[in-house]
C-alpha cells in the first residue's frame, strides 16, 4: 500500500494520465467480446442511425454498432501494432548490435542497405509493396516492420558503439567470449534505456502508421473493426455536422498522446534528474 501510495504521490500527472488511458485501452481490448453490445460484424440496425440508448454512438454506413466496432477496433488496431512494434525491435536491434560488433565491411554493407530503404519514404515504400504482395495481416505486419527497423537499426547500432568501445566489453572479449556473449551480457544490457524509450515512440509511429494505410484502403481490411477505416467508413456524415467519424481519430489521438506522457516520465527517470 505504502509502495502505491509513494507511487501515486511522485509519479507527473501527465504520466498517470498516460498510464490511466493505457491500461483502459488494454482492459477494453482484452474483455471487448464480453462488454460489447453487439458482435465486431453484426448488421443491429439501419444506416446511420442516430445516438440512441440502443445504440449508443450510433451505428455506421452498414448499419453496424459503432461502440462495438470502436471496441473490437481497440483489440485489432492496438494489437497488430503492438506485435509489429515487437518485430520491428527483434530485427532492428539484432541486426544494430551485429552490425557495431563486427564493424569495417560488414557495418559498411549493413549501412548502406539501411540508407537505401530510408531514402524512400514510408508510405510510399509501403503502398507499393502491399499493393504488389496483398493487404493481409500477415503482409502487412512484415512489410511495417521492415521498414521501421531501419529507424531502430540507427539507434541500435549509434549506442552500441559507445558500449563496444568500453573496457569491459574488450575484457570480455580478451577472456576469449563469444561474440553472442559480448552482446547479449555486455552490450544489450547497457542500452536497454534507450531502446526501451525508443519502443514506445515507436509504436506511436506504428499504430499512426497502420490507422493511416487503413484509412487509405490498404492497412487492415473490411470486415475487420479498425479505427483508421473507421474514419474513411463514416467520414460522409462529416458533412451533416455529425461528430461520430472523429471517435476512432479522437482515440487514436488519446492513445498516442498518453504513451508519449509515459516515455517522457520514463525518459525522465532514466536521466536521473530530480525536477
Amino acid at each position: 500500500m505504502k509502495t502505491v501510495t509513494k507511487f501515486l504521490t511522485t509519479t507527473p500527472a501527465t504520466a498517470l494520465f498516460g498510464i490511466s488511458v493505457l491500461i483502459l485501452f488494454l482492459l477494453v481490448g482484452i474483455f471487448t467480446p464480453v462488454i460489447a453490445p453487439y458482435g465486431e460484424t453484426e448488421i443491429a440496425g439501419d444506416q446511420y442511425e442516430v445516438w440512441s440508448e440502443t445504440f449508443l454512438l450510433g451505428t455506421d454506413n452498414l448499419g453496424r454498432d459503432i461502440l462495438s466496432r470502436l471496441m473490437y477496433g481497440t483489440r485489432n488496431t492496438v494489437g497488430i501494432a503492438l506485435l509489429t512494434t515487437c518485430i520491428t525491435f527483434l530485427i532492428g536491434t539484432f541486426f544494430g548490435m551485429i552490425s557495431a560488433a563486427l564493424g569495417r565491411l560488414v557495418d559498411q554493407v549493413m549501412c548502406r542497405i539501411i540508407d537505401v530503404l530510408m531514402a524512400i519514404p514510408s508510405l510510399i515504400s509501403a503502398l507499393l509493396l502491399l499493393t504488389i504482395l496483398g493487404t493481409s495481416i500477415p503482409v502487412l505486419v512484415g512489410v511495417i516492420s521492415l521498414l521501421e527497423a531501419t529507424r531502430v537499426f540507427r539507434l541500435a547500432r549509434s549506442v552500441s558503439m559507445n558500449v563496444i568501445v568500453q573496457d569491459y566489453v574488450e575484457v570480455a572479449r580478451l577472456r576469449g567470449e563469444s561474440i553472442w556473449y559480448v552482446l547479449v551480457k555486455e552490450v544489450l544490457p547497457n542500452i536497454l534505456a534507450p531502446l526501451a524509450a525508443e519502443f514506445g515512440l515507436r509504436f506511436c509511429y506504428v499504430f499512426l502508421f497502420i490507422s493511416a494505410l487503413s484509412f487509405l484502403g490498404l492497412g487492415i481490411q473490411p470486415p475487420t473493426a479498425d479505427w483508421g477505416s473507421m474514419v474513411r467508413e463514416n467520414a460522409a456524415l462529416i458533412s451533416f455536422g455529425d461528430i461520430t467519424p472523429l471517435l476512432p481519430a479522437f482515440a487514436i489521438a488519446l492513445l498516442t498522446i498518453s504513451v508519449n506522457y509515459i516515455v517522457d516520465w520514463f525518459l525522465h527517470k532514466a536521466s536521473g534528474l530530480k525536477n
